[in-house]
């Protein structure tokens, strides 16, 4: 494409985004005179949560970059979808890269190897377009730090976060290295495997919520006393008990804890602003928390229809310093579908029994029954 066509596609794509400086009376209100946020979001995006290195402390894309970006895209989900070869070979051995994805230097891809669920990126959508904000085009998420990177971690979080990927890194060679090793083992039980991988925490996180390969549609409802958040993503509902005159929401003691967190919510103008506390410690999703985080969540409705998400988290176990980021929810049509993550989840019941067998056959054991 030649750039006098990308910047066509630039200026066209920053015209279906509306702008701040439209009417009040173009955001539909409730009878108490609060913006409408109910309805369904699509938070796709192709904005990435932190600034790749390639851009320094560039903060905005030029709508020529955002244009090839968003033509790159289209290209790989093209690739992707397309329908595999009947006569291609088996896979590599340890599984095969993910379809569709540009190699990198290294001769892997941004998701590595080890492929066995999708027959390609038919199921993937992680949006068509970057965001535009106020006029701008931000080259991430993260807006502080003003480099759009996570700050730095604590000494011991640290600590923590390499032992974990060390443990995550170890190659699969089918033994069962674990019974050499001091305390609990990795597939002990159902509770000694990731909650994602049980089903009890989204992909794409909670509060804050970011944007995903897939399911990334959100559905709010809203009433005076509670506003429902619903997460595509394994169908995860945050219920916002709302403060207002007359009626006072406090959160519980630290010694209570949900998956969820704890959420209260008040009117700041035309702002829904959030609070949420109270979380499960492993909760923590792609940026990873603590029993003592703390999330800051605004929801703006703009007008046409789409809400500015902003939120700022803050956890002095976790990180240095707090961190910000924001996107837009795009208002959509299309319907929230449930996201039946348990019903059928053998490859749970099937990795446990697995594990039993390699554990019997490492100690010299008769081999479990199975079914």
């Amino acid at each position: 494409m030649e750039r006098t066509q990308l910047f066509t596609a630039a200026l066209f794509t920053l015209a279906c985004v509306p702008l701040f400086g439209a009417p009040d009376d173009a955001i539909l209100r409730t009878a108490s005179d609060h913006p409408n946020l109910t309805g369904n979001y699509d938070a796709a995006t192709l904005t990435p949560f932190e600034r790749p290195a390639q851009f320094g402390n560039k903060a905005f894309l030029t709508p020529e970059e955002a244009a090839a970006l968003a033509e790159r895209e289209q290209g790989l989900q093209q690739k992707g979808a397309a329908q595999s070869d009947s006569d291609r070979e088996a896979p590599p051995e340890g599984g095969a890269k993910v379809v569709g994805l540009e190699e990198t230097e290294t001769g892997g891809n941004e998701f590595g190897a080890g492929n066995v669920g999708a027959y390609n990126l038919f199921w993937m959508d992680r949006g068509t377009d970057v965001n535009v904000i106020d006029g701008k085009i931000p080259t991430s998420i993260l807006i502080e730090p003003e480099n759009g990177r996570l700050p730095p971690m604590t000494e011991q979080a640290e600590s923590d976060y390499r032992a974990q990927i060390a443990s995550l890194g170890r190659p699969n060679d089918g033994s069962a290295w674990w019974v050499e090793v001091d305390g609990a083992g990795p597939y002990d039980g159902p509770e000694s495997l990731p909650l994602r991988e049980r089903c009890l925490i989204g992909f794409t996180g909670v509060a804050p919520t970011f944007p995903a390969l897939y399911n990334n549609y959100k559905r709010i409802e809203q009433t005076e006393d509670y506003i429902v958040i619903l997460l595509e993503m394994v169908h995860d509902a945050r219920i916002v008990r709302m403060k207002r005159e007359g009626r006072t929401v406090e959160h519980p003691g630290p010694e209570v804890q949900r998956w969820l967190g704890d959420s209260i919510g008040w009117w700041e103008g035309d702002t829904l602003v959030v609070d949420t506390t109270n979380f499960v410690p492993q909760e923590g999703a792609r940026a990873g928390g603590s029993a003592n985080k703390h999330v800051i969540e605004r929801f703006t409705k703009l007008p046409g229809g789409n809400v500015l998400y902003r939120f700022t988290v803050e956890d002095e176990s976790i990180w240095s310093r707090p961190w910000t980021g924001q996107y837009i929810w795009r208002a959509s049509d299309e319907s929230v579908y449930e996201y039946a993550c348990h019903e059928g989840n053998y490859a749970m019941e099937n990795v446990l029994r697995g594990a039993r067998l390699l554990e019997a056959e490492a100690l010299g054991q008769p081999l479990p029954e199975t079914r």
